[in-house]
């Protein structure tokens, strides 16, 4: 699996705060005492930007840290410091993605739904080409789909993510790319979903309304407890990672419900053939 710097890196900053309020300090205090602005330790806090090792040494001797949990957070900032292989694609991908994609690197579960849209991770090249011709344009088109295409590493490497998806009906039937792309991309889907550690399910329009109606939604789970869970929303322009507790379980219990809803995995994987078949 994957060592997802994005991911040491979110670590660090809660290890830190929890730190800094279990030594009852303020940002201010804190921030004048490690010779850095209360903006810029704010926003380590929030792994909005990273941390370097020696001052990750100065925050742990300011909070009185020392043996060996220090050097274990001092090893995790070391982590937090390399660069992930999607850093390559920067000039492609936009940073609030890039954040994204480092936490679906090493992600141990991942559960969406999507309404329009094959998700990324079950995309066919060509559907992925089509897909950002129209959502992006021209511009870096080729290097958009090399990144989409290496992102769906995590379902086949050793100890692979485990795969959640629940489609709307209205994605198999929704020609992207024309007749051909769209029945490719409808038999891609079926035969990666029956890969262990993959679970399709489609939803069909007579399962009428349900609690997603206007939510896609990606919830992402870490084998290692000292990550918390989180939903990510996204938008044409921006997307925004959910890390409260509360948002989690309720997103969780939406995507349990929509599971219910849908078809079960057998009958999804027949729906999805017999819709591959509507594209000659």
């Amino acid at each position: 699996m994957t060592a997802s710097p994005t991911v040491r890196r979110r670590r660090i900053a809660r290890e830190l705060r929890q730190l800094r309020e279990h030594a009852n300090m303020t940002l201010d205090v804190a921030a004048r005492q490690l010779d850095m602005s209360k903006s810029n330790l704010s926003r380590i806090e929030n792994a909005q930007i990273g941390i370097k090792p020696r001052d990750v040494r100065a925050a742990l001797a300011l909070y009185q840290v020392t043996g060996a949990d220090a050097e274990a957070l001092i090893e995790i900032a070391r982590g937090a410091q390399q660069r992930g292989w999607w850093q390559s694609y920067s000039d492609v991908l936009p940073e609030w993605f890039e954040f994204y994609v480092g936490l679906e690197a090493e992600a141990a579960a991942l559960h969406t739904y999507e309404g329009e849209a094959v998700p990324g991770l079950l995309q066919t090249e060509a559907y992925a080409r089509e897909v950002f011709r129209h959502t992006a344009g021209e511009e870096g088109l080729e290097r958009k789909v090399a990144a989409r295409l290496r992102r769906q590493e995590v379902l086949h490497r050793d100890n692979p993510v485990e795969l959640s998806v629940v489609l709307n009906e209205a994605v198999l039937c929704r020609p992207v790319g024309g007749n051909s792309v769209m029945a490719d991309q409808l038999a891609h889907i079926a035969t990666v979903a029956q890969l262990p550690n993959v679970t399709v399910q489609v939803l069909p329009f007579s399962a009428g309304g349900h609690p997603a109606m206007s939510a896609p939604y990606v919830i992402l789970a870490f084998a290692d407890t000292a990550d918390a869970a989180v939903v990510y929303l996204e938008n044409l322009t921006t997307g925004l990672a959910l890390e409260g507790a509360e948002h989690v379980a309720g997103y969780s219990l939406v995507h349990e419900e929509l599971r219910r809803l849908a078809l079960d995995p057998a009958a999804s994987q027949a729906h999805l053939l017999a819709a591959s078949s509507n594209f000659p």
